[in-house]
């Protein structure tokens, strides 16, 4: 399966951003949609955002609309997430997943996941 290797977390200040980065292996990153889920202590993971295999169609949680950006570099087998005015809510343990199309990964259908890359928002 595709390997999958976050990076770009850290600590952040209230309104602060920070950008993820997602790294794959292999050379067929261009076939997968992509997309992010975060899990908070004694929460459930949940959905984060997703892009379409082409990069035209990205989906998000309601809870960081306007806020995060998700984006991909096909050429360089990466995704990101842009995250800017972030809050306490979005500490969280962010995984990369990747998937057949933006549907499946917004209903928690992943082919891979990351190992996961800490974000911690404080005052």
């Amino acid at each position: 399966q595709v390997q999958l290797v976050e990076s770009g977390g850290g600590s952040a200040q209230t309104g602060g951003s920070l950008r993820l980065s997602c790294a794959t292996s292999g050379r067929t990153f261009s076939i997968y949609a992509m997309g992010w889920f975060r899990q908070a202590p004694g929460k459930d993971r949940d959905f984060v955002a997703a892009i379409s295999i082409s990069g035209r169609s990205t989906h998000y949680a309601d809870s960081v609309k306007g806020r995060f950006t998700i984006s991909r570099d096909n050429a360089a087998n990466r995704v990101y997430l842009q995250m800017n005015s972030l809050q306490r809510d979005d500490t969280a343990v962010y995984y990369c997943i990747v998937g057949p199309n933006t549907g499946a990964l917004r209903s928690g259908s992943a082919i891979s996941w990351g190992q996961g890359t800490q974000v911690t928002v404080s005052s």
